[in-house]
Formats: C-alpha cells, sequence, structure tokens
C-alpha cells in the first residue's frame, strides 16, 4: 500500500472511530432527523451532563461529521453532511442480516 492509499484509509477510520459509540451514534441519528439541535437538547435526550455531551460532540466535530453554530450562548449542532445516514442504513442491515442468520442456526 502506498503513502496515499495508507493515508486516505487513516483519514476514513478516524471519521469510523469518531463514530463507534452508542452516544456518538445517537446524536448523529438525533441530528439526522432534523436541521440543528442546542447541546442542551441534546443533553436532555441523553440524560448525561453537558461537558460529557459536549466532548462527544467535539469528537464528532474534530472528525468533519457535524458542525456547530453560536447563538448567544447557546451552541446549535448539526450533521455536516448527511450521507452519514447512509452508513448507519448499511450497519442496520448488516444487523438484519446477522439476526436472520442466527435465527437460520435456532431452527
Amino acid at each position: 500500500m502506498d503513502d496515499a492509499t495508507q493515508a486516505r484509509y487513516e483519514a476514513r477510520a478516524k471519521i469510523i472511530k469518531a463514530m463507534a459509540h452508542p452516544t456518538r451514534l445517537f446524536i448523529v441519528d438525533e441530528l439526522s432527523k432534523c436541521e440543528q439541535k442546542c447541546v442542551c437538547e441534546l443533553t436532555e435526550m441523553i440524560g448525561a451532563d453537558m461537558s460529557t455531551v459536549s466532548k462527544h460532540l467535539a469528537l464528532l466535530k474534530a472528525a468533519g461529521i457535524v458542525d456547530d453554530r453560536k447563538q448567544g450562548s447557546m451552541v446549535f449542532y448539526r450533521l455536516r453532511v448527511t450521507c452519514v445516514t447512509n452508513f448507519l442504513e448499511c450497519v442496520e442491515s448488516v444487523l438484519l442480516c446477522n439476526a436472520q442468520q442466527q435465527s437460520a442456526v435456532l431452527r
């Protein structure tokens, strides 16, 4: 593998790693349902303290998955690219396929 190919796969892994946490997957899923959400809304939905949610959002932002916008003392987040939901749909397809395979084994 040449250096450019290695760099491309490392960049891809960084994005996938950023989503590889249940809370961050939840955030991405919730942001896919609306234009934007305030940190306070996400904090309430997740049931964690604001600093924890902010750390998750910072990681997603560093990976380029979300953007933020400040309005006074409030910070709003949105998906930077909506195609990330295609990845989540693919994950759901894998889960369904795995469940069907497990079900067939149990019969």
